[in-house]
Parts: structure tokens; sequence; C-alpha cells
């Protein structure tokens, strides 16, 4: 089967279109075409997404990512124009539909009608979490295109998203083949780490399609604590990044064993439950940086180190021990944090001590929001029986992974 995915939760434009092959269990993904647009470079200056502006770029971008994917797959086809008109009835339904995101009915009118439909079984697109004027842009295109082209729709959790990708192995293809994955099967019971902007979970999966949130944040995600020292620091949005290329730069200056004076504190690493704070490592490296007279680059680096140090050693203290309380023989590893070379390092180093345990770590091109990833788990939503209604789906800003 096809299907064509969409993802528009945040600042990331995506569209695909993955093909799978054989049973549970055995499913091969092929990836014929895949497009996305970032809009980190428009967001800078604000120092993180501006939920209005994501929205104006999703409504100006889908269509000709939506291109993209299809020449990529070869599913581009031209219709004749007296065919065109044929669509009518159907193109008012789709006025109504995109009747708010004005930008993309215009460029939807000038395309999608013009081409054949492609061979597309059917559409998985993000409805939440993220920013729900984003959101609606992306769950707007999907049902236009499920109502005109009269093929099934799956609202797809953009959490599961970043679960299942994790899952994809990838097949050694030939030169010049399409890239090809192979979904690894999963021990259960599971356990998974999500750590993004938005969102820092521990997530039990006890079996497939079933979720249940044992831990979270109680205040700012760990994504968004690491933007938010990067500003306290004076250095550019994002900020991950930036705190990572710092702290390792800091390591190799001070290698393991040096002291330093700029020692943060480990929030809630002591707690009996599975929650997270980072709110509060925040605060302390604001008070910390209004004591420096002068922030030098020596001391961004050192600041940078202590922090990354500090919040991969709670992760990975909350992640050991929800492991050891859930009996959980796989971790899955999700959300656009896991890009962080040292957390990636830090947990292999955890699994290396638990006998047994199975380690799931996206690719790094992987971690941040794509369209691959809501195809993934929305062909196991297409598996379960999950279907959606152009007439009742909704954007769900808050939408839990869990029930």
């Amino acid at each position: 089967m096809i299907i064509l995915s969409i993802e528009t939760s945040c600042d990331e434009t995506a569209v695909s279109l993955l093909k799978f092959d054989g049973q549970a269990g055995e499913t091969t993904v092929t990836i014929l075409g895949n497009a996305l647009f970032s809009q980190v470079d428009i967001h800078k200056e604000y120092g993180g997404v501006f939920p209005m502006l994501a929205k104006r770029e999703h409504c100006r971008n889908l269509i000709p990512l939506m291109k993209k994917a299809l020449e990529e797959a070869g599913f581009e086809n031209t219709k004749k124009q007296e065919t065109i008109t044929k669509q009518d009835t159907q193109l008012e339904k789709i006025k109504q539909i995109l009747e708010r995101e004005s930008g993309l009915l215009e460029h939807f009118l000038a395309y999608i009608p013009t081409i054949e439909k492609p061979p597309i079984d059917t559409i998985a697109v993000t409805h939440g979490p993220g920013l729900e004027p984003a959101l609606w842009v992306g769950v707007g295109f999907a049902k236009a295109l499920s109502k005109l082209w009269d093929i099934p729709l799956i609202p797809t959790n953009h959490m599961e998203g970043h679960v299942a990708v994790a899952l994809l192995e990838e097949k050694r293809p030939e030169k010049k083949s399409q890239p090809t994955f192979t979904i690894k099967p999963v021990s259960y019971p599971a356990l998974a780490i999500l750590i993004s902007g938005g969102h820092t979970e521990l997530v039990l999966i006890p079996e497939s399609g079933k979720y249940d949130l044992i831990g979270q944040t109680r205040d700012d995600a760990l994504g968004e604590a690491f933007d938010k020292v990067a500003r306290i620091l004076g250095l550019p949005y994002p900020g991950g990044p930036e705190i990572s290329k710092l702290a390792e730069k800091d390591r190799n200056v001070r290698p393991n064993g040096t002291i330093s004076e700029y020692i943060l504190p480990r929030p809630m690493i002591h707690s009996k439950d599975f929650d997270f704070s980072f709110s509060g490592i925040k605060t302390a490296v604001l008070y910390m940086a209004q004591k420096i007279p002068t922030m030098t680059p020596d001391i961004q680096m050192q600041i940078a180190r202590q922090f990354e140090d500090a919040v991969t050693e709670v992760i990975i203290s909350k992640t050991k021990k929800a492991l050891e309380h859930t009996g959980a023989q796989t971790l899955i590893l999700g959300g656009g944090v896991v890009a962080n070379t040292y957390i990636r390092k830090s947990f292999g180093i955890l699994a290396d001590t638990l006998p047994g345990l199975k380690l799931q770590i996206p690719s790094i091109s992987h971690t941040t929001d794509n369209a691959i990833m809501i195809g993934i788990a929305g062909y196991h939503r297409y598996i379960a029986g999950v279907r959606g209604d152009t007439t009742t789906l909704r954007a769900e800003g808050n939408l839990r992974l869990s029930k």
C-alpha cells in the first residue's frame, strides 16, 4: 500500500510518499518521495516559533512540497483539460474545507485539479499535538485531498510518529535505488522517552498501539530549556545545537575530572516519581549569569557543558528508574533533542549496563519533525482500523498520546 503523509505541527512543513510491503513484523518501507521545508531561519528573529507566521509558511509551502514528492515518486501526471471540469462539485466542497486557509486554497485550486489522482491508498496527517494554527493547515489540506480523491484519511498523533520512526532500520539498497527500511519488531513491554521542544515524557507501551504516560515535565520541556539557557548565554536560536557544540568543546578542553566553578543542580533526580522539572535549572543559569561581569566564550563553554551534563544525568536517571520499575524490554528514544550527540551516547552507555535491553534510536535525520514518521505511525493506525472523517476531524493542539 502507498501512504501520503503530511506534517505541519510546528515549524517544519513536510510531505512524503511511502510504500509498505509485507506483513506485520516483516514490513518493508520504501520512501518513494520525501520533501521538507524548515522555517528555522524565518523564526530566528523571534527567538522561537511564531504560530501565525508558521501557519502562513505552511500554506505557502505545502503545494510545492507535494509537487516535489510526487515528482520524486514518478506520480505527477498532468490531466487532459476536458476532465478537469468534471470535479466542479467536489471543488466547491474543497473551498469550504480550506476557506480559512486562503493562501493554501489558491495554490490547491491552481495545481491539484490539473494532475491525475496518484496511486495513493490513504492519507496520514498530524492532527496533534502542536501549534493549532499550524496543525489546521495540514489537517485542512489532508481533508481536501481525501474528499477530492475519495481515499481514506488517518488522523495521526505527532508523538506516536516519533516512537514509530525509531523502529526503522535501513536496508542497504543498490545504487540509485529509493531508500528502503524494515520496521524492527518490538519486545514488549517497551518504554519510550520522548524529548523535544514541547515535550518531555516517559511512556510505557505494554503492547503495540497502547500508551500509558508514567512521567512528564511539570514545567519546561527539555528542548525548551535548552533554548532558554542558550538565550541567557547570548547564543542564537535554535539553542539546542549551540549548547551542544559548546559543551563538546569544553569536554575537549577540560576532560572528565576537571572541576568547574559553575556547578548546576540536578532537579528532581531523587524524587520517587518519574516526572521532570527543568524550569529551576534554567533559573539557576540565569542567576549565575547575572553574577558574571563579562560572559566570555570560555565561561559560555563551561556553563553549556554543566547544563548539558546536569539535564542528561536527570533524564538518564529517571529513565533507568522507569525501566527497572516497568520491566521494559525495549527502550525507544524519540523527539528532536535525540539529535544531541552527548544524550545519544549516554543512552547507549545506559543500555550497555542493562543486559537484555533493546535500544531503539532514530537516525539523526529522523529526529526532527518529518512526514516519514507520520507515514509510519499512520500505517500502524491503518492496520489497526483507524479512520478519520473529513467532516469531524479537527486539529488538537493538546492531543495526548495516552488516553
